[in-house]
């Protein structure tokens, strides 16, 4: 209500969510949004590359321990399919909001697979902002709810001829 005169305020319009690394600019691909894209997949290429050398040191020190075969193995199981299942999570959560009790539940997983989370995020920035589909077609819809709700009829309903 407005305060002045006891009017509804009008509605804003709804704004656009900000993506990490790449705040409104996704909306309509301006003020460095190529150049983000790319820094973005360059970051996160470099960042699944450090991440497996230090991983390969990991490895390597096992094998150093002389720990066995079956332990390293074991390692080496579990960080390739933590990285399958978190690139796929991470994947699947540019396309559509990830529930709150799954993620917390994931969070391990996710954690021990981050070079897949990493590899998810650069595939996605090749093409898109990571998340800029979901984000577009909720705010797109946003604007549609937002224009529905603030247009108004024309003519007078009163002067409408009943029928019946």
């Amino acid at each position: 209500m407005s305060a002045d005169n006891g009017t509804p305020a009008p509605a804003t319009t709804p704004l656009p969510e900000p993506i990490r690394f790449f705040g409104t600019t996704w909306v309509d691909h301006d003020n460095g949004y190529t150049a983000r894209r790319i820094a973005v997949a360059v970051g996160s290429l470099a960042a699944a590359a450090v991440s497996c050398l230090v991983l390969r040191l990991a490895y390597e020190g096992l094998r150093i321990a002389a720990i066995g075969g079956f332990v390293t193995l074991l390692m080496v199981a579990m960080f390739a399919i933590c990285s399958a299942m978190a690139f796929r999570h991470t994947w699947d959560g540019f396309t559509r909001r990830p529930d709150p009790d799954r993620q917390a539940s994931l969070r391990g997983l996710l954690t021990i697979g981050f070079v897949g989370s990493l590899l998810a995020y650069f595939f996605r920035s090749l093409t898109e902002a990571p998340g800029e589909k979901l984000h577009r077609e909720e705010y797109e819809e946003a604007r549609r709810r937002h224009e529905k709700r603030t247009t108004r009829r024309t003519g007078n309903p009163s002067k409408k001829r009943r029928r019946g």
